[in-house]
């Protein structure tokens, strides 16, 4: 089952890298190829020890302590180890982390189908390396403004849209989705932090326009720095540092361990 789900799933990264020229590769083209590529080596693991199984079951092969491996994983719905250390970081059991691999698949398709131009609004938390496409949102910036990278950092708007009601791309960075809030929530009437209501451990945060500005040491009173992590266990998973309105001094939310998180893995 799993075999059939991921078997046709291999993205043309060398004709679609040829098919742009050089003044066409962007930094956002080198992180989806990137992306494209890390999917490539997962799903060929994936297949190439799905297929040796299915040889072994059959007495084509010899069971060997690796296949017996995959075999015990995939009964106990656990994710192979080979799978974990190609894939992404996920806190998912086996059912759930299929389904995920699947939506970032589409992802990618959308890009592959039209690799001049990112997605209106790049899901980060369907990437394997989240940082990779922030980190190009200041080298765009870089490219335009002629500023130097290291002086840079990515600051975050929070929007009042969904997905879907994105009708063009951002025109001073990237529309991001993919994001929520943990230990509180937002407030999109008046936007701001507020108390997480009760039984709600995840919010699910609006677009947010992410896009690179100078660095500054300047604090601002009405800002949250909220980190931001890829899975709920946090730490080593660490992404970025998101700036969130607050109307309360932004202590509160340090103290309550607010972060945003990735892929919480529902």
């Amino acid at each position: 089952e799993i075999l059939e789900e991921v078997q046709e799933k291999k993205f043309a990264t060398d004709d679609v890298s040829r098919s742009m020229s050089e003044e066409e590769k962007g930094p956002y083209q080198f992180v989806f190829l990137q992306e494209c590529e890390y999917m490539n080596g997962l799903v060929y693991e994936m297949v190439r020890g799905l297929q040796e199984l299915q040889l072994g079951f059959k007495g084509e092969l010899t069971m060997s302590e690796v296949m017996e491996d995959l075999a015990n994983c995939l009964f106990a719905e656990k994710l192979p180890m080979w799978w974990v250390k190609l894939g992404f970081a996920s806190t998912r059991p086996l059912k759930s982390w299929r389904v995920n691999l699947q939506e970032r698949c589409v992802q990618l398709d959308d890009w592959i189908n039209d690799p001049l131009n990112i997605p209106k609004v790049v899901d980060i938390s369907k990437l394997f390396n989240p940082q990779s496409f922030l980190t190009a949102i200041k080298q765009l910036c870089c490219q335009n403004q002629g500023l130097e990278l290291d002086k840079l950092q990515v600051y975050t708007e929070v929007t009042k849209k969904e997905p879907k009601q994105v009708e063009a791309i951002s025109k001073d960075g990237a529309f991001c989705s993919g994001m929520w809030l943990e230990g509180a929530r937002w407030d999109a009437t008046v936007n701001s932090l507020e108390d997480s209501r009760p039984k709600e451990m995840f919010v699910p945060m609006p677009v947010i326009n992410c896009k690179a500005g100078m660095q500054t040491d300047k604090v601002d009173k009405n800002q949250y720095i909220c980190p931001t992590y890829c899975v709920p266990i946090r730490r080593p998973y660490y992404v970025f540092p998101a700036q969130l309105r607050t109307k309360v001094v932004a202590d509160k939310w340090v103290l309550a361990g607010v972060a945003m998180i990735l892929d919480i893995g529902i």
